[in-house]
């Protein structure tokens, strides 16, 4: 129940567990959206998101399907906390007297709840990326050489000799310093700011409608339902540059793929060669994964998960 009053600590509890649940259960989507998002017109090995994940667990297996998750449920917890502590922040610096916020200052809350959480997206995003794209990479290199040996594979397993987490990140500072990890922080700031400005505004107003409980808050199904479509709606609304940063944090690249140096030559490369449907690769996908993340994180607010947790703490009223 959003409109509940709700610590501070609590809702961070509360976003942390639902982004570690939501990654867990919506991870294999996430891979099939970043495939989707990076193969070209010319080097195409998926047609769908279910096409995708079928070829993934048959090339790669069960673990295939969670490639570079460990990077999210590691970074995921400081990223929603970041994002939610500094929501709260800026509602509360640009509420008077308790007033409800005005649509533009519900906006300017969101903007600043949305630049402070790249300090966490970033350099996770970027890790993910090489590790969900590096099978799409290997089956692409595997059907070159199918094709050019005129036979057919007698085994179809990828191989996978892909760097850890770990190693990406030692090599990239080692190579770039700490700008190897921020590399596409530009276009990560132009997707997660309006994704703030959207979702934070809408869900605040969509909550706001309908019969309210008797202590004033609203339903759990408002909530609920408030949290999915204004999640859809802002992952759909970004993802033309959710595609845009995806290309740019990429680091290597498949068999004749384009190369960017940076966000206006993506989009120009992108428009010149695939045309303006490429922009909504992987929409769906993209949905799927954050609706459920944020119908998740309502679920624990009417639980009062957060709440509970800190009641275990030493030091804290029962």
């Amino acid at each position: 129940m959003a409109d509940k009053q709700i610590s501070l600590p609590a809702k961070l509890i509360n976003g942390g567990i639902a982004g570690l649940i939501g990654v867990t259960c919506v991870f294999p989507i996430d891979l099939a959206k970043t495939r989707l998002q990076n193969q070209q017109n010319g080097s195409r090995i998926y047609t769908s998101m279910s096409d995708c994940l079928i070829k993934t667990f048959r090339s790669e297996g069960f673990c295939g399907m969670y490639r570079g998750a460990a990077v999210n449920l590691t970074l995921v917890t400081p990223e929603k906390a970041i994002k939610l502590a500094a929501n709260d922040f800026f509602r509360h610096k640009l509420s008077e007297d308790g007033q409800k916020l005005t649509l533009v200052r519900e906006i300017l809350a969101g903007c600043g709840a949305g630049t402070c959480q790249v300090i966490i997206t970033t350099p996770m995003e970027m890790l993910k990326i090489q590790l969900q794209d590096a099978g799409r990479r290997e089956a692409q290199r595997k059907l070159i050489g199918q094709h050019a040996g005129g036979g057919r594979a007698k085994v179809n397993v990828v191989q996978l000799k892909s760097p850890t987490a770990l190693q990406l990140s030692r090599d990239l500072l080692k190579d770039k310093g700490i700008a190897g990890l921020y590399k596409g922080l530009g276009a990560t700031l132009l997707r997660d700011v309006p994704f703030s400005i959207i979702y934070f505004p809408l869900f605040a107003n969509l909550n706001s409608l309908g019969r309210r409980n008797a202590d004033g808050s609203a339903p759990f199904y408002i909530s609920f339902l408030a949290g999915c479509f204004a999640g859809c709606t802002a992952a759909i609304a970004v993802n033309p540059v959710d595609v845009v940063k995806t290309r740019l944090q990429s680091l290597a690249r498949g068999h004749h793929e384009d190369t960017y140096s940076g966000v206006k030559d993506c989009i120009s490369k992108i428009l010149h060669h695939e045309g303006p449907s490429a922009f909504l690769k992987g929409s769906y996908c993209r949905a799927l994964v954050i609706a459920p993340l944020f119908g998740i994180a309502q679920v624990l607010y009417f639980l009062g998960v957060g709440e509970f947790v800190l009641s275990l703490l030493p030091g804290q009223k029962h």
